[in-house]
């Protein structure tokens, strides 16, 4: 199944942009493809450092509805959820972050993965990964993530 999340909000340094987390009782396993990071605020100069980790819990969220790729899947496995009151559970993992993108706030960034490449997530419930902001050198800008996986 191919799905696609947006989250988006107003940046705040060290929250959580968004998340996708694995069904508590049908976890399948999530193979993350394709992400673009940028910000649709008023152009100034912000630097930002982008941050993509495991959880192991989804927190507090606002939930965001899954887009469907291929319109003959529904029914994905995983949550989405954006604009965290209670930050998610970190993995204690030393490879707990993934990736890390630093990026003014001009600009905007797409990563692809290489095929074999790509960001797995566990067969495991609760389990998956979130989007942080740990750093933003002015402001507030509003700030967008897209990301495009593949549902096993």
């Amino acid at each position: 199944m191919k799905i696609a999340a947006d989250f988006q909000r107003t940046l705040a340094t060290g929250e959580t942009l968004g998340t996708m987390t694995a069904d508590a009782t049908r976890p399948r396993r999530l193979l993350v493809h394709d992400m673009i990071f940028g910000s649709e605020a008023n152009t100034a100069d912000a630097a930002l450092l982008w941050r993509v980790f495991r959880v192991t819990s989804a927190g507090t969220n606002t939930a965001v509805t899954l887009g469907y790729i291929d319109p003959a899947d529904s029914s994905s496995e995983y949550d989405a959820g954006e604009a965290h009151s209670s930050e998610p559970t970190g993995s204690a993992v030393t490879s707990a972050y993934l990736m890390q993108v630093p990026l003014n706030q001009r600009a905007t960034f797409r990563w692809v993965a290489a095929p074999g490449m790509e960001l797995v997530m566990p067969q495991t419930p609760s389990a998956g990964f979130g989007i942080r902001t740990p750093v933003c050198s002015t402001g507030t800008p509003i700030i967008t993530a897209t990301v495009h996986a593949l549902e096993m």
